[in-house]
């Protein structure tokens, strides 16, 4: 009995442009244009090289190599293949990487030419062949030993035939509250996320992406691309977020996908203007939260709303501001159609009222399949059949959700629950104030006690006591930064996301080193 293909790549394929030959696909810095045709045979090479080194359907490949076209080849013909494809940041170290490849026994490890000596020791070591992939430029040959061995391959391959259930890729978590989790993605969680989006984003075969997002995430890997390929749309093809690339190929664009980073980079740069960017006709934000400034700021400039969005690693995306409609800043939209969210408390599971906070529990085909060989954990964090997120938020009466913050990062202080993006919005408003991150830190009193680190924006200095009289004014006493802390800058991972564990290792002592006695607010370090 014939098995039905639900592979991600023959869904995909089966709404390639009628006219594959021709059809754009990817513009590339270095003056390379491919079309879809290219996309089905360079995958096929990929898939018909993965096969003659020995993987087999249901393996996983790990890749971490820079950012190139070939790169998001390898993942669509490692898919071809059946074969698990398995993404590494490329800033992970070789103590990491053997983590990771330990964890996830590869039958292959992909890596850069230029880290093939470090790392051979550790791909041996966890049993997995290694090749590399290098960056090709235009009229070079190709630098790495898989994809010299793809280019010698025969471009047609047959697909492998996979069940919605089976793997697609695995998704390690980034680890921050312990031992990194690889989020098992099937074939059909990628897919029919991807037919969502591009349905809700109204993207078609006319849409040109820029895309200047890393490839070994979810947002600039599954998101992108899978939105691109199922629209037949097509996509410059930036090696990374480089303002002046950016800003020349925005002419050319019709969407553009970032993070908040991106448009607050980009609001800094006298070019962005109206006329920059009258051909797009959206602008997508997420892996953080935009601040209302930003989308302010970004309206006025541009007459652009930005929309922003919400998913993880585990989900892809799980909610949009509308296209049409209000796209309302501070918040992440609206459940995607097909995809069930709900507020739940932390404690007891019990579903919130409107406008309580509790933690976002999730359900729908965009959910993950568990935690790589962890059952356990699996288990841990489905309630009922919704998946616990880990965010903290709530759904107002208009039905938009609003996130405010990770259950991690939740502060109690004797015994009362402080919620730090509540305190954080406050503070980013005021004159001065560029953004800030509120982070509980030990207290012998209270358990936890608040403290809030401030960037001030440049070339303003705002004042600590204006600040401790706006929070005075605003919020409960209990709520209230033991200490104001103002910083340089924020550290965040490589998505932009603020790294709170960090701030928490590096000021966990503070309130031991300011003067004892003082109960308000009090400024620490710059300015």
């Amino acid at each position: 009995m014939a098995v039905m293909d639900r592979n991600l790549y023959t869904r995909l394929a089966a709404l390639f442009p009628a006219a594959i030959k021709a059809a754009p696909f990817a513009r590339l810095t270095d003056g390379r244009r491919l079309t879809y045709a290219d996309v089905e045979n360079g995958s096929a090479r990929f898939a018909n090289a993965l096969v003659k080194l020995g993987v087999k359907p249901g393996d996983r490949v790990a890749v971490q190599v820079e950012k190139s076209i070939e790169a998001v080849l390898l993942y669509l013909g490692t898919v071809r293949a059946g074969a698990v494809f398995l993404p590494l940041n490329t800033a992970y170290t070789p103590a990491e990487v053997a983590y990771f490849l330990k964890d996830a026994e590869p039958a292959l490890f992909v890596c850069d030419p230029a880290k093939a000596e470090i790392l051979s020791p550790v791909a041996e070591e966890a049993g997995a062949r290694l090749e590399t992939l290098g960056v090709r430029k235009k009229r070079e040959k190709a630098s790495g030993s898989l994809d010299r061995l793809g280019v010698s391959a025969g471009d047609q391959f047959k697909t492998v035939a996979r069940a919605d259930d089976d793997l697609a890729a695995i998704l390690y978590t980034s680890g921050t509250t312990g031992r990194s989790k690889g989020a098992m993605l099937s074939h059909d969680n990628l897919v029919s996320n991807a037919l969502t989006l591009t349905d809700l984003w109204q993207f078609s075969e006319d849409d040109v992406l820029l895309h200047a997002l890393p490839v070994f995430h979810t947002h600039g890997l599954f998101t992108a691309c899978n939105v691109v390929l199922a629209a037949g749309a097509s996509m410059i093809f930036l090696p990374r977020f480089d303002l002046d690339l950016v800003i020349e190929a925005l002419p050319q664009a019709t969407v553009m996908m970032g993070v908040p980073t991106f448009y607050t980079r980009l609001l800094d740069d006298p070019r962005l203007v109206h006329k920059l960017v009258q051909e797009v006709r959206l602008f997508i934000s997420g892996s953080a939260p935009l601040l209302p400034a930003t989308h302010a700021a970004f309206l006025e400039r541009t007459g652009h709303a930005v929309l922003e969005r919400y998913g993880m690693t585990e989900t892809s995306m799980n909610t949009s501001n509308p296209y049409v409609g209000d796209r309302r800043p501070g918040t992440v939209g609206l459940p995607l159609p097909g995809v069930d969210l709900r507020i739940a408390d932390p404690e007891t599971g019990s579903p919130k009222k409107m406008s309580e906070i509790g933690v976002i529990e999730v359900k729908g085909p965009n959910v993950f399949m568990g935690y790589w060989r962890m059952p356990e954990k699996t288990a841990e964090e489905f309630h009922d059949g919704w998946f616990r997120t880990g965010d903290l938020g709530l759904i107002d009466e208009a039905g938009y959700v609003h996130i405010v913050g990770r259950a991690k990062d939740l502060i109690i202080s004797g015994g009362l629950n402080i919620y730090p993006k509540e305190i954080e919005i406050v503070l980013d408003a005021c004159a001065g104030v560029l953004e800030s991150a509120v982070i509980g830190v030990p207290h012998p009193d209270f358990g936890e006690a608040v403290i809030a680190l401030v960037v001030p924006a440049p070339g303003k200095a705002p004042e600590a006591e204006k600040l401790s009289a706006v929070l005075a004014e605003k919020l409960a006493s209990f709520k209230q930064p033991k200490a104001l802390i103002f910083v340089e800058d924020l550290p965040r991972n490589t998505m932009g996301k603020v790294e709170k564990s960090k701030l928490r290792a590096q000021f966990s002592q503070v309130l031991q080193e300011i003067e004892a006695g003082k109960d308000r607010p009090i400024p620490v370090g710059r300015p």
